[in-house]
């Protein structure tokens, strides 16, 4: 992989670094710069509320290089927000905060915060990976500000005391196992109200939002610029929506449709997965001598579904690890981002199942998880609990948004049922029941996002996590938005990246503030310029 492509695939490789953290207290700003319209339950809060805030706004962050092994101008630190911003002066949580300042600090423009996704993805290394990766004229414009958003990884984290297997919820429709599927989502939301129940309401978008606003209050900064990957292009439009005056730059990359958020965007990985494997399909036909798997997309397509079949019957096996028919179907919903990983992989499940020697390796690498949601970084596997990427993940998804989650499990059946026929890839684990269905109803109504303000959607045209027509949603909500589509671009996540069509764009709005005048269509191949107003 090229070192300089994919910072969203370093995440998912999990390359975080543990880093260390401290507390405390910063210049004094008002009330209303950390509010925004609709941040309470109401647009301007009470002066006691005010008052309440006043020491939250002057903390002084105590910054220290992270841990021994980080570079010393990678600089940690822990501020103190309300748990609830209705009740500033009730309960207290932590968010972890992170820092590498620009070299030259007389072409500062400000603070650029970032967030790698999830929900349920610590974010505390960002700064260092954007380091490496941003161009140096970038990251002499900008503080990079990382944190792990409130609930995750070093921030308050939240736990429901999850097994192993509670926390696998890649869980496709069968009916025969319906039942059980059902009491596991009952389980797993009943377990987190008994052991999360009082910070489950308040680990919101909406509160990260605010946590983000008040960090920019912390450090003295009137905006901040935001660079947001997968749910950070919900995060930065929410933000956008309760604090219009304070966004500066925000890029937007392998975007949420947020008029799909929670559950129709589980549902359009289905969508995103059955469109990237019909591609499949013609991309090895016409390389059927390479790969033998057929030299049609149809009989590719029957090689396919005829291991399936098999591993439906009987698992096939490979180092003693069996791998059943759904396995394969859910591995290949990540393997079809990149249509050669695709063809590699069923390579060896073929062997596999024809008695043959096979790759371990190459098998091991689809699916990329065990579907217990996002990886945190593993060094701080005794402070953080197991299970927090995946309860911070079902907080989220639940939470924001209960009216997107029937109450019937009897919907769930027969939308997995529906799907299943509609997307055979993936469609009934995108479908079937999720602990959502017995979650409380969420505290504040879902943030709508609607508005004008100037930003940049960037998205590749085969991205089966956040499909091009995600992307497309986010832009139409979000009417001064410019959009930059990667015509042939595969993968989650685009920038930074070796196409100077992509590269140029993003840079002269990160740099100069400069939206194109239109939309913007690249080539996945470098290109010297882009093509605008397509």
């Amino acid at each position: 992989m090229n070192e300089r492509v994919d910072i969203v695939q370093r995440r998912r490789l999990r390359l975080l670094l543990a880093v260390g953290v401290t507390a405390t207290a910063a210049p004094a700003l008002a009330w209303t710069a950390i509010a925004g319209p609709g941040s309470g339950p109401s647009a301007t809060p009470s002066s006691a509320a005010g008052k309440a805030l006043d020491p939250y706004v002057k903390q002084k962050p105590k910054w220290k290089r992270c841990d021994a092994g980080s570079p010393a101008t990678f600089q940690c630190a822990t501020i103190k927000v309300p748990l609830d911003y209705r009740d500033p002066g009730g309960e207290r949580i932590d968010v972890a905060i992170s820092r590498i300042r620009t070299a030259v600090p007389d072409k500062r423009r400000g603070v650029l915060l970032s967030n790698p996704g999830g929900p349920g993805q610590a974010g505390l290394a960002m700064p260092t990976g954007l380091h490496r990766n941003l161009p140096k004229s970038v990251q002499e414009k900008y503080d990079l500000i990382g944190f792990d958003p409130r609930g995750v990884g070093k921030s308050s984290p939240v736990s429901c005391g999850l097994t192993k297997e509670e926390q696998n919820w890649l869980r496709p429709y069968k009916k025969e196992t319906f039942a059980k599927d059902v009491a596991w989502a009952r389980d797993v939301a009943k377990k987190c109200k008994e052991k999360a129940g009082d910070k489950l309401p308040h680990i919101t978008t909406r509160n990260t939002a605010r946590d983000m606003d008040l960090l920019r209050a912390i450090l003295g900064e009137k905006k901040i610029s935001f660079l947001g990957y997968s749910y950070g292009t919900n995060l930065g439009p929410v933000y956008s929506e309760l604090f219009p005056a304070r966004v500066d730059r925000f890029v937007l990359d392998s975007a949420v449709d947020p008029g799909r958020a929670w559950r129709g965007m589980i549902q359009s990985w289905a969508e995103g997965s059955d469109a990237a494997f019909d591609r499949w399909t013609k991309w090895a036909a016409e390389r059927s001598e390479e790969y033998g798997l057929g030299d049609t997309p149809k009989r590719v397509g029957r090689t396919f579904w005829g291991l399936v079949a098999q591993a439906g019957k009987k698992p096939i096996e490979v180092d003693g690890k069996p791998r059943t028919g759904d396995d394969i179907r859910s591995g290949m919903h990540e393997a079809t981002f990149t249509p050669e990983e695709a063809s590699a992989w069923v390579v060896e499940l073929k062997k596999a199942a024809e008695g043959k020697p096979a790759s371990a390796k190459k098998l091991a690498a689809f699916p990329r998880s065990e579907g217990g949601g996002p990886a945190g970084a593993a060094d701080d596997a005794a402070k953080v609990p197991s299970d927090n990427p995946t309860a911070s993940l079902w907080t989220v998804f639940c939470g924001d948004n209960s009216a997107a989650w029937s109450r019937d499990p009897e919907s769930y059946r027969q939308d997995a049922i529906e799907n299943e026929r509609r997307y055979p890839l993936y469609g009934d684990f995108a479908s079937s029941i999720k602990p959502c269905a017995f979650w409380d109803e969420s505290k504040e109504p879902v943030t709508e996002v609607d508005n004008e303000i100037g930003s940049l959607v960037v998205q590749n045209e085969w991205d089966g996590q956040t499909p091009l027509h995600s992307a497309q949603g986010l832009h139409r909500h979000l009417k001064g938005s410019r959009m930059v589509t990667v015509l042939g671009g595969e993968g989650h996540g685009v920038y930074p990246n070796d196409n100077a069509c992509t590269e140029s764009t993003v840079n002269d709005y990160l740099l100069y503030g400069k939206l194109p005048a239109k939309d913007v269509i690249c080539k996945a191949t470098a290109e010297p310029k882009a093509e605008s107003g397509k």
